[in-house]
């Protein structure tokens, strides 16, 4: 029995120069990790596949109203018909305002986080938290906060509700995909400042916001795109029907979610094909600002990283 204990305390329980052998947990972890991989690309097909079908679907329905006076032309004053030049240009006043609104509060947001808070820091903390909240907030519950915030107060719907509103929607997307810019500035360049004792504030204006300046672009970008097609909150404070352009911010603006809807809703039995219209330009333009900040950022991250 000694011998025998001898013998096997001798053997050694592994030996670094065998050659690897499959076993059954590799063989497992190796089906699981074919089996996730092959879901997401599945998840991805559904994505893309789903975008096309609704693409397709919209130009389909939407294509007989398309033409060059149904862009550049306002409804007239009486009946059916007419272009959404209005409806166009209010959507851009009021998104564009809404963005002007969210951008500066974002970056500032980002900046505290990414450059003056500490790592164990509770307000950063309650921050995020708050950040997070925000973006899993309905679009419509916005829109009812801003209907007893402005409205209620102005008595009347208005485009400033529509942009406070939107802004609201777009502030955590502007703040998170600054932070994650900011987080990519490389750490050398914060260093080389406060080597030349360089104030803190002067590094940020000077240094770090000129070097993530086309990433927070893009971020705005998006978010802008994101809040292009909102419905709920532009139907709650901003959904009087007004066919043509005043100019007046703080009265009802013409935009073409609610254009959209008017026309959905309307007893003109052309309302579908000039719905489907709108809807077709709506999506036209949410697409080329995503492409554009697709490629902007791209180019934003190879700047940065170098």
């Amino acid at each position: 029995m000694t011998s025998a204990a001898a013998q096997s305390s001798d053997t050694p329980l592994f030996d670094p120069t065998s050659p690897l052998k499959p076993t059954g947990n590799l063989r497992r972890r190796l089906f699981v990790s074919q089996a996730i991989r092959w879901g997401a690309i599945a998840a991805a097909a559904i994505a893309v596949g789903a975008l096309a079908i609704v693409t397709f679907d919209v130009i389909e329905e939407g294509a007989s109203a398309l033409n060059l006076d149904f862009i550049i032309k306002d409804p007239p004053a009486f009946g059916p018909g007419g272009g959404i030049r209005s409806a166009i240009i209010g959507t851009a006043i009021i998104v564009t305002a809404g963005a002007l609104i969210a951008t500066p509060v974002g970056v500032l947001i980002a900046l505290y986080l990414v450059e003056f808070s500490s790592p164990r820091s509770r307000t950063a903390r309650a921050l995020r938290m708050t950040l997070d909240l925000m973006q899993g907030v309905p679009a419509i519950v916005v829109g009812i906060f801003v209907l007893g915030l402005i409205v209620e107060v102005q008595h009347k719907d208005s485009g400033f509700a529509g942009s406070v509103a939107l802004a609201i929607i777009m502030l955590p997307l502007v703040a998170r995909s600054s932070q994650e810019v900011l987080l990519l500035v490389p750490e050398g360049l914060r260093e080389a400042s406060d080597a030349l004792g360089v104030d803190r504030w002067r590094s940020i204006l000077t240094v770090i916001l000129p070097t993530a300046m086309s990433g927070i672009l893009t971020g705005a970008i998006l978010a802008l795109a994101r809040a292009a097609g909102e419905t709920a909150p532009l139907l709650a404070v901003d959904g009087t029907f007004t066919p043509h352009l005043t100019f007046n911010w703080f009265g009802p603006m013409p935009n073409i979610p609610v254009s959209i809807w008017t026309a959905a809703e309307a007893a003109d039995p052309n309302g579908f094909a000039r719905a489907w219209g709108m809807a077709f330009v709506l999506l036209m333009l949410i697409l080329l600002a995503n492409v554009g900040a697709r490629l902007l950022f791209a180019r934003s991250r190879r700047k940065v990283m170098g």
